[in-house]
């Protein structure tokens, strides 16, 4: 799958939401063009628009994700895998219009409501589920923790994986969330930690599984910590389709490009081609199976 030292094979973005009001299917065929195969679409809160109040809100959201998940399948031609669940951040702005408690009961609803939809083959995948990434008072600290817990138990329960958005504290956010997982029974392989950083050693993840946002100096990280890793890791945009934020957070080009230049850095490291076409595999489809099917 090695052709002349371009990869040929797989390449899947792991964190990727589209909007049919937006780019949509144009970006996935941005993806396809330059070489990607598979995306994990992820469901994306209407912070512009309404957020939803009931679960039925929160069904016509997930169905629409379902719905563009299906088009960019039939239309495009690649693979395409869901995950749907509540955002952290919708949990936090609820907690300030209707209050903590009735949030949370809504937080928990939607989050039992995915898990139905992944029960019935329409998602793989619960998430991204988590808490806020952004300073918030201890109190609210705490109930957000308590809420992750407890949707992680449900996610144990059902063996299904989950996908975090969560703060960057180096080490020690995955550490603290390593505790939850095994507080919950959910195995730590299944915790995805999205927008994670390019340190994917064993001491930075405590064993989470990890999507890397493939920014600037992600490739050195990598390569870098590579040695010292020991857990399953892939790679991601977190591309938002926002018209407001164009190419936000990276573009649907980037997962394929930095798949070609990892790919050549380990080349010119002395790394054998098997070698190289094995961790491709890996990163791109072995592992990948194995967190979500």
């Amino acid at each position: 799958m090695l052709e002349g030292g371009i990869w040929t094979g797989p390449i899947m973005d792991q964190h990727m939401h589209l909007d049919p009001r937006n780019r949509f299917l144009d970006a996935a065929r941005e993806f396809a063009q330059c070489g990607g195969t598979s995306i994990m679409l992820v469901h994306k809160p209407g912070f512009s628009d309404s957020l939803p109040l009931d679960s039925e809100g929160y069904k016509s959201a997930y169905s629409e994700t379902i719905s563009m998940a299906e088009k960019v399948r039939t239309r495009v031609g690649i693979d395409v895998d869901v995950t749907l669940g509540p955002h952290p951040v919708v949990w936090d702005i609820q907690s300030n219009e209707i209050g903590v408690e009735k949030s949370t009961e809504l937080h928990i609803e939607a989050v039992g409501l995915a898990l139905d939809f992944i029960e019935s083959g329409d998602a793989v995948c619960l998430g991204e589920v988590g808490r806020p990434h952004y300073p918030v008072d201890s109190e609210r600290w705490n109930s957000a923790n308590e809420t992750l817990l407890e949707i992680m138990s449900m996610a144990a329960g059902e063996k299904v994986p989950i996908q975090l958005h969560v703060e960057d504290r180096g080490a020690e956010t995955c550490k603290e969330l390593s505790k939850l997982c095994d507080s919950s029974g959910l195995p730590r392989s299944s915790a995805v930690r999205h927008f994670s950083p390019p340190n994917i050693s064993r001491e930075h993840t405590s064993q989470l599984s990890s999507t890397v946002n493939m920014g600037n100096g992600s490739i050195e990280g990598i390569v870098e910590t590579l040695p010292h890793s020991d857990s399953m890791w892939g790679m991601e945009t977190d591309f938002l389709d926002d018209p407001n934020r164009p190419g936000a957070v990276l573009g649907p080009k980037t997962v394929p490009k930095r798949t070609q230049q990892l790919c050549s850095y380990l080349l010119e490291l002395g790394w054998e081609e098997e070698e190289v076409t094995s961790l491709m595999l890996n990163v791109h489809e072995n592992w990948p199976n194995e967190i979500y099917h």
